[in-house]
Order: C-alpha cells, then structure tokens, then sequence
C-alpha cells in the first residue's frame, strides 16, 4: 500500500472526491515542518537564508560543540586514569551497544534537546560517582551508566545536524562538533597535568578528574534544558518567520524535518538497505583501532617517557584530530561529491604509521611517537561518514534505524579493540598494530564501495520517467477564523524515505 494512500473504508463517493483532489493524509503523517511552510511558494532571499542559518550557528553550535568536548573528557580521563591504577575496557561500550536502539526511538518519540539534557544531567551524577568507587563492581556501574546515556548524544546531533543543515553544510557543521573531542585530549592533558600534583590525603588524582568533570557535565546539563531547541520548527531563537525559512532551506535535502511516529516500513527498508549494512561495517572497522585512545597513553609511558611528560603529550593527539577533521571537512565542503574520495585518502597517513610502528627499532622514540600522531589521522573517515549516512537516508524511522545500527556497529568495534592489547603482545604490540593496519586498508575500500553504489543508483534515477506520484498531497489546516481547509504538502515534506522518493538524488 502506498504509505500516503487514503485509508480504506471510505464510500466510493470519497474516494472519487479524495483521488479529484489528491491524497488527504492527517498531520502527523507527514514530516513536521509540513504545517509550518504548506501553501507557501517562491523563492527564499538568499540573503534571508544566510541571515537564518548564523542564526542557527550561533543558536545551536556552541552548545553541541560544547557537549561533544565534555562527552569525550570522561573518555579522555579514563586513558589518563589508567596511566594513575585504574584499567578499564569494554564496559562503557557494552552499555553504549545495548541502549543505542532504544535511544534512538526515545529520541524521535520525544524532545530531542530536552531528551539529552535529562541523559547528560544523569551521566554528570555517574561520573562524578566514580570518585566514590572503591572496587570494580562500582566502577563497573559507573560506566555503565555513562554508555547507557552518552548513546543519545551523538544519535541526537546527527538528527540535528539533519534537521537544521542542508546536505552541503551537514558534512562541515558535523566535522565542527566532531573535532571537539581533540580539544577535549588537550584541555584533558593539561587537566590531567594539573591533577596529577594534588596531594589531596585520601583523594587520588584520578578522582579530582572525575569530580571536576562531573561538576563541567551538570553546568551543561543545566544549561541544555533550558537553551537547546527541539526543532528549526520551535527553535527558540528563531522568529516565526525565520522558522519557515529554516524548514524550507531543507527542501534540497529531500529529507524534511523529522516526524514523531514509528513507521515499520521504514525500520524494515532501513534493514533491507545495503547501504546501511555497508557503513556499519565501516564504522565498527574504523572503531576497531579506536582502543588507542585509551592505550596510548600506557603506549607513550612504555616508550620511555614519564607520566607527566606523557600526559602532556596527549595534548598533540588532539591537536592532530583538531587538525585533520577540519581540512578533511573543509576540502569535503569545497568539492562537491569528494566525501568517499577524501575518506579514502586520509587513511593513508594512518597506515603509513602503522607501517613505521612495525618495522623501525623499539629504540627510535622519537619516531615511533611521530608514527603514533600519523595513525590518528584515520579518525577523519569516521567523521565524513557520519555526515555522510544523515545526508543520504531521509525518512525519518528509517533515518533513526539507520543511525542506531551504525551507532551500534561503532560500539561492537571500541568494544573489541581493547581485547587485542594483551600482555602477551607487549612492549612492541605487533599483533594489535596488524589488526589495526588490516582496519584501515579494508575502510576506504568500503567508502569506494558505498560511493560506486550509491553513483550507479543515482544513474539509474536519471534513467527513468519522471514520476508524479507524491505530488498532489493534501493535510487539513484551520484558518484564523475557524474555516477548515486543504493544503498541498510538497514532496520533500512527506517524510518519504530515499527509495520511495525516486526524485531523491544520493551525495557522493
């Protein structure tokens, strides 16, 4: 049945008027900017469309640049914890893997800014907890806890990031909140720094970096719940008229702004999708070699330099990710159709050092430590493919199905990385630096992959007739006077997936 279709039941009367007029479909049916813009027509001033998307820049961006910082300094502080006794592995992404799917859903089921605010005020209270554990068992809750509620975070923002941002300003606005876990390695350096020269009695370092990072993700909590909008529909910062501009400005996306009912059909089309299947294969290959973040640190110490010195030298590990997210997004932005070949090409780097961490002598530090900083180059991927998922699955179950599934993918991967360092492999580590050089040759060939498949289903499209289906669609609206009448729903505001809209045209 056509998932716009008029329900059945109706007299043949109504049906001959629905099909003289078109399909009539009730409200919820649709995306939710369909109300909002219906009926309008003509073309945005650009000048208005730059005026509303600096708005949502300076609306939005801070905060979710913010939080993405503060989400990765828990991470950031678990690598320098174990530097100071405590070695933790999978417990965060166990978590993580089991509450993806169903964050998901609570994400499209409600607010979306308020959902996270209430996900992160809890995991403020968990990570402060971890300065009262005492044993593995509590430590084991603590995170727990932070997996289950982290899994919002980077859910939400890629159904933000969609519902705000075109396609062509998805790939960057990504890339920006994205980089902020290299500042977070190093702020969380010199925190880390700092902390390990408290001498606090009965207080270990390690626990003045939980609290003070439990105390920065409260403030943002705080802060979320009152600031952070649910929608371009209802964004507090925009004015009724600058809200329609901004669910219009997506029309190019073909993928509207969201819609808050469960549509089996596209949770089905989202598991028969190859493409969803593709990316989370990626995603946990790419994931696989992110067991570093929480080893390097022990790596560095291992090549002969000090715990302080160490420390410090995290702070270029963020530097780099800053670094090469941001050329890599930037380049991606400036050329159109270049995601899977600029992906592809930053994997180089990070094989490279791979290559010089297996063949030069355990005694060149100073190489070894360069080749380190080379192999975080791979981290790019990731982000592009990110962006890149939102920007070609619209409908918005499907969407939230298909995040879920890459989402959890990434967790299978962090969550079998940190069995591959074992003792056994020490100092040299040879069989994890292979199995983490066989990850990054196998993900760009995955990214050409998806492109090859997604270019010749775009061909395809070209190729057929143009279709007219979806075109006369109408929801109910009430005047100001109380007259009810019909309003045409464009076809970009049908919350259709990608398959079902064959006028969808997948980015490469």
């Amino acid at each position: 049945m056509n998932p716009l279709q008029a329900p059945s039941g109706c007299s043949s009367n109504e049906e001959a008027d629905k099909h003289a007029h078109g399909i009539a479909v009730a409200t919820k049916d649709v995306d939710t900017g369909a109300a909002l813009v219906a009926g309008m027509s003509g073309e945005l001033d650009p000048d208005d469309v730059a005026r509303v998307r600096r708005k949502i820049d300076l609306g939005i961006l801070p905060m979710m640049c913010t939080l993405y910082w503060i989400q990765f300094m828990d991470k950031a502080t678990l690598g320098s914890s174990a530097i100071l006794g405590i070695q933790l592995g999978t417990v965060f992404y166990l978590s993580y893997l089991i509450f993806e799917y169903p964050q998901n859903l609570a994400l499209q089921r409600f607010p979306v800014g308020r959902w996270m605010s209430v996900n992160i005020f809890v995991w403020g209270i968990a990570l402060a907890c971890h300065a009262a554990c005492t044993n593995f068992a509590g430590l084991f809750v603590a995170r727990f806890i932070l997996g289950m509620c982290e899994g919002s975070i980077t859910a939400g923002f890629m159904i933000i990031s969609s519902m705000f941002y075109t396609r062509n300003e998805q790939t960057s606005r990504v890339g920006y909140w994205f980089l902020m876990n290299g500042t977070a390695q190093i702020i969380s350096g010199f925190i880390s720094f700092g902390s390990l020269h408290i001498t606090t009695p009965g207080f270990a370092p390690w626990q003045w970096l939980m609290i003070i990072t439990g105390i920065l993700t409260l403030i943002t909590a705080v802060v979320y719940w009152f600031f952070f909008p649910d929608s371009p529909t209802n964004a507090w910062f925009l004015t009724p008229a600058e809200r329609a501009i901004a669910v219009r400005r997506l029309k190019e996306n073909q993928t509207g702004v969201e819609n808050k009912q469960f549509k089996k059909d596209q949770m089905m089309e989202a598991l028969k999708d190859p493409k969803t299947w593709i990316f989370a294969l990626f995603s946990a290959l790419d994931q696989i070699p992110n067991s570093l973040s929480n080893q390097r640190q022990i790596i560095v110490t291992s090549l002969g330099f000090s715990a302080l010195n160490t420390t410090l030298l995290s702070c270029v590990d963020g530097f780099m990710e800053v670094a090469t997210i941001w050329t890599g997004v930037m380049i991606v932005s400036r050329i159109p159709n270049s995601r899977a070949y600029v992906g592809a090409i930053y994997f180089i780097p990070a094989l490279v050092g791979v290559l010089m961490i297996e063949f030069l002598p355990w005694s060149n530090q100073i190489a070894l430590l360069f080749a380190i900083w080379l192999v975080d180059i791979g981290i790019t991927g990731f982000v592009l493919s990110l962006a890149w998922l939102t920007s070609v699955t619209a409908g918005h179950t499907k969407r939230v199905t298909t995040n879920a599934i890459m989402l959890s993918a990434y967790c299978v991967g962090n969550g079998l990385g940190p069995f591959m360092w074992q003792a056994q492999y020490k100092p040299r580590n040879r069989v994890p630096w292979i199995v983490i050089g066989i990850c990054y040759l196998v993900c760009p060939l995955l990214l050409l992959t998806i492109r090859f498949i997604l270019s010749r289903e775009n061909k395809k499209r070209d190729a057929e007739p143009v279709s007219n289906d979806y075109e006369e669609v109408y929801i109910e609206q009430v005047t100001a006077d109380g007259k009810r009448i019909e309003v045409k729903v464009e076809k970009e505001f049908l919350d259709l997936t990608d398959i079902q809209n064959r006028d969808f045209r997948y980015v490469l």
